[in-house]
């Protein structure tokens, strides 16, 4: 890492295409150290190529690719020390246990790999699975035992595609734990997701991409502060009066909603003061959830189809994206 930039990964104008497909298009993106930064986007983003690249199993067409201050051709094969993580589903044999996998895995790093093994496995909380042959492991389980494999490395970089995929709720707290506690002993973690949520659970930064190009970049504070209002799910005793009474309230839109009950675009502030409103004026208060959250529905926005201004959208997975705001999103660079 060099003083110059202080960065742990530094990738300038990087374009990759594949035949008439482009990948990634003058890619900016920098990650400081001791950070979790989110690579954030939909599946066909450019997220697993961008990874890829990061360990040298794909080659950029243009641009340059810095690891702790260096490019592959200055570093030459030392370029990945210090470097942990998997692309994809990581793979392991089938016919072997948790624990002889990774004993396998620590003969070839050599060191003192082989001493990091259960520790590894208790931290990624497959202590109890580590004689049990991988055939039987879940997705979920794969998943950690990919992350304990880089662990054994003592990684000052973990790289990590898709780290929650395949797991349950315990398993996704439990590797939020796992990667703060990494991160507070100065590893710095890049891990890639399509889900805003976990990534606002684990993330201190993000960089989200759409089409192979970065459509915002900073940390998650600056990120709240240019978000859109969440949007809440409203079911009432009479939503011809709560509809109504949206009209007459300041910050706050309501849409009838297809399943039924209302669609509600407002801060908490606001929205509290209306359904407060609604309750002094006898109507009942059936159901209320939180839909969409503020950092989702920017990424909606960030990432979806672009719509006419007013415009309320759903999507596939049943979520509404707020209307669209002009030149709502600026592009921010990441601040230490």
């Amino acid at each position: 890492m060099t003083e110059a930039t202080g960065h742990v990964v530094e990738a300038r104008g990087v374009s990759k295409w594949f035949g008439e497909t482009t990948a990634l298009d003058a890619v900016d993106f920098t990650v400081t150290p001791g950070v979790v930064h989110g690579l954030l986007g939909p599946n066909g983003a450019g997220k697993t190529t961008l990874l890829s690249a990061l360990f040298g199993l794909v080659l950029p067409d243009e641009g340059t690719l810095r690891l702790f201050g260096r490019t592959r051709a200055e570093a030459g094969p030392g370029w990945l020390d210090g470097v942990a993580g998997f692309v994809e589903t990581p793979r392991f044999y089938p016919y072997l246990s948790g624990r002889r996998n990774l004993a396998v895995l620590a003969g070839l790093d050599g060191g003192d790999a082989a001493a990091l093994i259960d520790q590894a496995l208790e931290r990624t909380g497959l202590a109890g699975a580590r004689g049990r042959k991988v055939k039987g492991y879940s997705l979920g389980m794969r998943q950690r035992l990919g992350l304990a494999a880089a662990m054994l490395r003592r990684p000052r970089l973990l790289i990590l595609d898709e780290p929650t995929n395949g797991m349950d709720p315990a398993g996704i707290r439990d590797l939020r734990t796992a990667l703060r506690q990494l991160a507070r002993d100065g590893v710095t973690v890049v891990l890639s997701s399509h889900n805003m949520t976990q990534v606002e659970e684990i993330c201190d930064a993000v960089t989200v991409l759409h089409r192979g190009k970065i459509a915002f970049a900073g940390r998650l504070d600056a990120m709240r502060a240019d978000a859109p209002d969440p949007v809440w799910r409203l079911r009432t005793g009479d939503d011809g009066a709560a509809l109504e009474q949206a009209r007459r309230s300041a910050g706050v839109k309501a849409e009838r909603h297809d399943d039924g009950g209302l669609v509600v675009f407002a801060a908490q502030d606001p929205m509290d003061e209306y359904v407060l409103t609604l309750a002094r004026d006898g109507v009942a208060i059936r159901g209320l959830e939180l839909d969409v959250t503020p950092l989702e529905s920017l990424f909606f926005q960030l990432t979806g189809e672009a719509g006419q201004p007013g415009e309320t959208r759903q999507t596939p997975a049943g979520l509404f994206i707020p209307p669209a705001r002009p030149d709502n999103v600026p592009v921010t660079e990441e601040v230490p």
